[in-house]
């Protein structure tokens, strides 16, 4: 399903080739993506949630992890609207890796995914790369 080194090996190949050209992304992007892999694969799907009476505490962990979510969509949204140098493949494997990190902190909502936050990063990339 998700390998562990994928979203930091876009993100690398990403920061990479943007130094070739001279641009630079910032490195707590990759730090702050890759982060978040680590914590989800370390957690892995469902045991977020245990058994008992702690559902005050499952609710407060949801939350942290919907703004984690809603952080990390953020970023890479600034990342591909503010970076000149980023081309169209770099973005790409950015908001694939976003959606990987998304999927592997929520394994079972990739439907809100795409109706939520896959537009938001198709528009932006139209709008960046004069995409039709």
């Amino acid at each position: 399903m998700l390998s562990n080194n994928d979203l930091q090996t876009a993100t690398s190949r990403c920061a990479r080739t943007s130094k070739q050209r001279g641009a630079q992304l910032p490195q707590s992007v990759a730090e702050f993506l890759g982060g978040h892999m680590r914590d989800a694969e370390r957690r892995g799907p469902g045991s977020e949630h245990g058994s008992g009476p702690h559902v005050h505490v499952e609710e407060l962990d949801e939350a942290k992890k919907i703004r984690r979510l809603q952080m990390m969509i953020s970023m890479v949204m600034s990342v591909i609207g503010q970076y000149p140098n980023l081309t169209l493949e770099e973005a790409s494997e950015l908001a694939a890796g976003a959606k990987r990190a998304a999927l592997a902190m929520f394994p079972d909502k990739e439907l809100a995914y795409d109706i939520i936050y896959k537009p938001r990063l198709q528009r932006l990339m139209n709008e960046r790369f004069r995409l039709q």
